[in-house]
């Protein structure tokens, strides 16, 4: 019986060990004073990276800024591209990102924060082509290009809206809207928030005036999957913060229309 007690004891220990050993990403940015967020740097006005300086603005530096200071540690941006994203996240290279779309897909791998923004989808177009393109079904023709980023939530939505297009898919550095521009591509899919800078950034470029937006999509922060202890501080802040009106005044400064 005292054998059997000791297996059970040591049995315990065995599975409790390591769940006390892992360190929380919470602890190990206090421990070095240093929050760790990964961004992209091409989404205007979520996050923007000025090539001549290595530095970042935008509506998610803000946010990670003031996240960072109510830690009381400093922020270090770490830059990623969108098809590496979750990546970032799940091998520990960052702490976690700036804004994401919510989806199945990256959830599999990484952990949400509670969303605190939405977004929707709208399509672009060159003004000279507006009388050709007035609402989502004038896209889904075989002879129209329609472009979008890789490992974008955009990539799987051209696909999906328009099963009849020719999809044209871009690596970063190169943007989606880039393709437009310079006649390669007809028409692209972004964010109603992306849509609006770009626009306003390119005369030559417009909202097609659709029916309906498409995919009303929240974002959040992306967290490592399993550390449930940040991922609850994270979430505590973000509550605390819609309650003091921080996001409202964000979006009112990064004119973003929810």
């Amino acid at each position: 019986m005292k054998l059997l007690k000791a297996c059970i004891a040591a049995l315990a220990l065995a599975v409790v060990a390591p769940v006390a050993q892992a360190q929380s990403a919470l602890q190990d940015i206090l421990s070095n004073g240093m929050l760790k967020v990964g961004t992209t740097g091409d989404w205007n006005p979520m996050t923007m990276k000025d090539p001549a300086t290595n530095s970042y603005t935008g509506y998610d530096i803000d946010v990670m800024t003031q996240l960072a200071a109510d830690l009381g540690v400093e922020v270090e941006f770490v830059p990623t591209d969108w098809k590496t994203l979750v990546n970032g996240v799940t091998s520990g290279k960052y702490h976690m990102t700036g804004s994401a779309s919510i989806s199945p897909a990256r959830a599999k791998a990484a952990g949400y924060s509670v969303s605190y923004f939405s977004l929707a989808t709208v399509p672009l177009i060159q003004k000279k082509d507006a009388e050709m393109f007035k609402d989502w079904a004038d896209l889904d023709k075989a002879d129209v290009v329609v472009a979008a980023t890789l490992g974008t939530t955009q990539e799987k939505q051209v696909k999906e809206f328009f099963p009849n297009a020719q999809h044209k898919i871009v690596e970063a550095p190169a943007r989606d809207f880039q393709e437009v521009l310079a006649g390669r591509a007809q028409a692209h899919i972004t964010s109603n928030v992306e849509a609006n800078k770009l626009v306003a950034q390119y005369d030559t470029l417009m909202i097609v005036p659709v029916s309906a937006p498409k995919a009303r999509t929240p974002v959040a922060m992306l967290l490592p999957q399993a550390d449930q202890v940040w991922i609850n501080y994270v979430n505590t802040w973000i509550t605390l913060k819609q309650e003091a009106g921080f996001f409202d005044e964000l979006a009112a400064k990064w004119n973003l229309g929810n």
